[in-house]
């Protein structure tokens, strides 16, 4: 992807693999800019940066120098913006697109699944960085000890075995409108597999197809394509059996070829492969934690990572933005309420977070925010998310957030129908109408000693620390 002396174009800048994506081309030699909807921390941080930024997304607002849009999957192919840049001559193509064009000059490595993407890449871009590597990386979350969710590395692998080959390139694959099907990458892991993204797949063999399709694209074994797959849960035979990659497995099971075992009150963590035995301590609570680092290990040492450097950075890893993220206490009348972010919007993902967090945490009682997100995803998923809360002694769902859903999507579910389900299983559960009407009911229902857990991929990640810094 030749980059210098173009001038690219970004709709939907301000997401954060976009605004990562946008870093990188900069850096590159490319002239960049881009636009979103509305002005935020981002796109500032963006402009300072010397990325030109608008919040105009018509046709008019294109500057007449642009050959390169690249858009966010987000946006519909028939949106005014694309049409007028395609009739202009002007070449459009994908976020996905341009990740695998950057992979393909480089040494790609993708982290796809239904879970614990962006916490596995974060994981795997920290032992790389620590153990000398110089990644290229962009990750759909701010990581504090990385700099934030992007970085520019060397052109070249500086020091190991594999060292002269070019450049690690590290993205995590989404699999939403099939995205990940563009990347090209020569080591990839697939950590779990699970219905979602339904309005796409339709059902779990979709799902299935659309990760085996994705398989494919790892090279083959003789020109090092490998591919790491959880033993349990990823549907690893249906997805493994048209690649021609190397494939290697992990998981508790010690049958797996990477065998892991996580020790719930200490944390400790310990991963058997092929000659090699690693052990550290996770700062991140949870058995899923557990597996998104022992998966980012395997593939830093694949990369050519030193072992002992790979048990430091998992060891130190401190985590990233909104997943199980401590926001902070609150003091009340009647004793402390710790505060925790996470972004987990799938069933699973609730589960496995809440449950995590009692198991850590040993509160009175767990109080949980879930902001569904996605109208259809609430709709096909409902019995799943009525039965994801077992860990939680309250449950508050706001609005659901909206995303691509069409008006007819919309009617067909809300948060009092979740609420409803949940109280059917008795749960004791709330609707709400708006954000800032959950943050008001959290001090009628917070008390001393209670732990409150606010969940969701929209803007009630604001929940916690608005709370906390009211008086």
């Amino acid at each position: 992807m030749t980059l210098t002396g173009r001038h690219i174009e970004l709709i939907g800048i301000g997401g954060c693999g976009m605004s990562g994506l946008a870093r990188v081309l900069h850096a590159r030699g490319a002239t960049v800019s881009g636009s979103d909807t509305v002005p935020s921390p981002i796109t500032e941080a963006l402009q300072q940066d010397g990325i030109e930024v608008s919040t105009d997304q018509s046709v008019a607002g294109l500057r007449p120098d642009i050959d390169l849009i690249i858009a966010t999957a987000a946006l519909p192919a028939n949106h005014p913006v694309l049409e007028g840049a395609a009739s202009r001559g002007v070449e459009v193509i994908r976020y996905a697109d341009a990740l695998g064009r950057l992979q393909e000059e480089a040494f790609g490595i993708s982290i796809a699944g239904t879970h614990g993407k962006s916490t596995s890449c974060a994981m795997c871009c920290h032992a790389l960085v620590h153990a000398g590597l110089a990644p290229s990386f962009i990750i759909g979350a701010e990581v504090p000890q990385l700099g934030g969710g992007s970085q520019v590395g060397e052109a070249k692998i500086p020091i190991g075995p594999m060292a002269g080959l070019p450049g690690l390139m590290v993205a995590e694959a989404c699999e939403f409108n099939r995205s990940f099907h563009a990347h090209r990458p020569k080591h990839a892991a697939i950590l779990n597999i699970e219905e979602d993204h339904l309005d796409v797949y339709h059902n779990l063999d979709g799902v299935i197809q659309g990760f085996a399709d994705f398989a494919q694209n790892i090279p083959d074994a003789q020109q090092g394509g490998r591919l790491l797959i959880a033993h349990e849960g990823a549907h690893r035979r249906e997805v493994t059996r048209g690649t021609t990659a190397r494939v290697e497995t992990f998981g508790l099971s010690g049958e797996a070829d990477w065998s892991i075992t996580f020790k719930v009150d200490s944390r400790d963590v310990e991963l058997h492969g092929p000659g090699t035995h690693l052990r550290w301590r996770n700062l991140m609570p949870g058995e899923h934690n557990a597996l998104n680092a022992g998966a980012a290990a395997v593939l830093a040492l694949w990369a050519g990572a030193d072992s002992v450097r790979v048990e430091e950075a998992m060891a130190n890893f401190t985590g990233l933005s909104r997943r199980t993220e401590f926001v902070g206490t609150k003091t009340l009348s009647n004793g402390e309420v710790r505060v925790w972010d996470d972004y987990g919007h799938h069933p699973t993902e609730i589960d496995r977070t809440l449950r995590a967090l009692r198991a850590a945490e040993d509160p009175r009682r767990l109080v949980c925010v879930f902001q569904p997100h996605q109208h259809s995803r609430t709709r096909f998923l409902l019995d799943e998310f009525a039965s994801a809360f077992s860990a939680a002694d309250v449950v508050i769902v706001p609005e659901i957030y909206f995303v691509r859903d069409s008006e007819s999507a919309q009617d067909l579910v809300n948060q009092h129908t979740l609420v409803d389900r949940l109280r059917r299983r008795g749960t004791d559960a709330l609707a709400t109408n708006s954000l800032q009407d959950t943050v008001s009911l959290l001090d009628s229902v917070l008390r001393g000693d209670d732990l409150l857990v606010v969940m969701g991929a929209g803007p009630v990640g604001s929940v916690g620390p608005t709370w906390v810094q009211a008086s």
